[in-house]
């Protein structure tokens, strides 16, 4: 084969040059797309994008056209559908991976995530998690069923992710959320609570500093304390979950799992390691570090959060160690008297 001359290659590469030029430039970018997009009343709600969740999840970096790559500047007058992407074009581990799973023949990836909301684990709450799942999963009958087995069922699912039992998620962490109940009304029934009314409360103050009040970014036991016992969130109370920070798509049920020690003790990392997430105002969740080992402290700490043979009270411990050494007292203290006397009772029948 005759080599291709000096000018010949340069020629060659010259117009390939050319090509992907006029690639990019016929792609619409992200902004253009999101003018129409942002508006259901122009596009419907079946293609209306929340510009402010998109902007800030990693499908953003990519922009539009990284999954929509037919789309020009020509769309929508152009009459043609645009091209969608693949979740397995970029995701083929995972992919493959949910596919053996007992979800992979029953639902898609977008059945259970917005390509255009995408987030990572620890951004997403634990509320979130099973309202996903709760799509599909009716909670009265998943609590129903899991009843015939699992001792108060209905508050396992309020404290659980359903992926902490049923993947092989890793790196278990207690993640402890802000819920509020309706401010003077004792009975009302505790949510969720939004950021607009953390920023109320806030001031001009980021709403982290409700809880960590020195703002230094680690929520001592101290700053725990002092914010349970605030008379301004009498109202409020922090939710603690069991949430993995590495996420795996393999649904199944796990036999280690029917094993109550594997959140029932205090020695695992998930009972030392413990954050408060705070929402955001695109939806997601940020987080911050709490003092280690601070969720085992029930009294001080966390006192809306127990964990049968996890939790832990230091004074509780003390006045438990009291009973033990009281009970000791009596048959020792007698036991010494009657030895150390024992002289003066000889002879006198006793």
């Amino acid at each position: 084969m005759r080599q291709l001359t000096k000018h010949t290659l340069l020629l060659f590469n010259l117009v390939l040059t050319l090509l992907l030029c006029l690639s990019t430039a016929g792609a619409m970018e992200s902004a253009d797309c999101l003018d129409c997009h942002s508006d259901a009343g122009m596009v419907g709600e079946e293609f209306a994008i929340n510009g402010e969740h998109f902007d800030t999840t990693a499908h953003a970096e990519m922009g539009c056209s990284g999954c929509h790559e037919s789309v020009t500047d020509a769309h929508p007058d152009d009459g043609l559908a645009p091209s969608k992407a693949s979740c397995k074009d970029c995701h083929d581990n995972i992919y493959e991976e949910y596919s053996l799973s007992l979800h992979g023949s029953n639902a898609s990836c977008a059945d259970c995530h917005n390509p255009h909301d995408a987030k990572a684990p620890t951004e997403v709450s634990g509320f979130d998690m099973n309202r996903q799942c709760s799509t599909c999963h009716d909670t009265a009958e998943t609590v129903a069923t899991h009843d015939q087995w699992l001792p108060q069922a209905g508050l396992h699912i309020e404290a659980l992710p359903c992926i902490t039992c049923h993947t092989g998620s890793e790196n278990y962490v207690i993640t402890m959320y802000l819920i509020q109940r309706d401010q003077g009304n004792r009975y009302s029934k505790f949510t969720t609570a939004a950021r607009d009314d953390l920023e109320r409360l806030a001031g001009d103050k980021p709403v982290q500093a409700l809880v960590d009040t020195d703002s230094n970014g680690l929520i001592s036991l101290a700053e725990l304390r002092a914010f349970n016992s605030n008379p301004n969130y009498k109202d409020m109370r922090l939710w603690g979950m069991m949430t993995p920070e590495s996420v795996t798509h393999s649904y199944q049920i796990l036999d280690n799992r029917w094993d109550c020690s594997f959140c029932h003790a205090s020695g695992p990392d998930a009972m030392q390691t413990s954050y408060v997430a705070f929402p955001e105002k695109d939806g997601s969740y940020v987080r911050l570090a709490v003092e280690k080992g601070a969720v085992l402290d029930v009294l001080n700490g966390t006192p809306d959060f127990y964990m049968m043979g996890a939790t832990r009270s230091k004074w509780l411990n003390i006045a438990g160690l009291m009973i033990i050494v009281g009970g000791m007292v009596m048959p020792v203290g007698h036991g010494t008297l009657r030895f150390l006397t024992r002289k003066n009772r000889e002879g006198k029948g006793h």
